[in-house]
């Protein structure tokens, strides 16, 4: 395959991707900004560096005026290494991302569980919890989109089973959100002005 080839394989696949699903996103952190609730990620491998990169950016990459703009709080789960070294070899790499929500979260928080395959124990214990607990969740996925796409409340699905193909798509779906949500918290800090 040329590089041509790729990039025209790789703009068919982002054109399937449901837009609906993407706006759905910017709203799900909007509403969280707007009503001062932690927006937490989680993902494994590259979904894992897609949550720590969407944290990065979520909390620095929004704002317009550092010195006086509401903030929102963001975390990344993935990023606690000896935190999540000890549940995992205490206890099991399923509880690595539901311990931490239990020590962090608040009914009304927002939980974003990226999950190529949908189908990461870990993930989807972390959404079972956060359902149980009055989280709102999102989630992020691919292939078929496994159990995730069936219990998170909303979904972001990239119709593909190649997991580098899924990521890439999650990637630039993610700077598109943050593209968008910059312009929405501008305005915001802007009308509070």
């Amino acid at each position: 395959m040329t590089f041509a080839q790729y990039l025209e394989t790789f703009g068919g696949l982002l054109n399937k991707v449901n837009p609906r699903e993407v706006e759905a996103l910017v709203d799900a952190i909007t509403d969280a900004y707007e009503q001062d609730q932690f927006v937490f990620l989680i993902g494994n491998g590259g979904s894992g560096a897609n949550a720590s990169h969407f944290c990065e950016d979520l909390g620095k990459g929004t704002l317009c005026d550092f010195e006086h703009q509401k903030r929102l709080k963001v975390i990344s789960l993935t990023d606690n290494t000896p935190y999540i070294l000890a549940w995992a070899n205490d206890t099991s790499y399923d509880r690595i991302f539901v311990e931490q929500l239990k020590n962090l979260a608040q009914p009304g928080a927002l939980l974003i569980a990226i999950s190529g395959s949908g189908n990461s124990a870990n993930v989807l214990r972390a959404v079972e919890y956060a359902n149980a607990n009055g989280l709102r969740t999102f989630g992020m996925t691919g292939y078929d989109g496994g159990r995730l796409r069936q219990i998170a409340q909303q979904n972001l699905h990239v119709p593909s089973y190649d997991m580098g193909d899924v990521e890439s798509v999650h990637a630039v779906c993610i700077h598109y959100v943050l593209k968008s949500l910059f312009q929405r918290f501008k305005q915001l800090h802007e009308a509070c002005a």
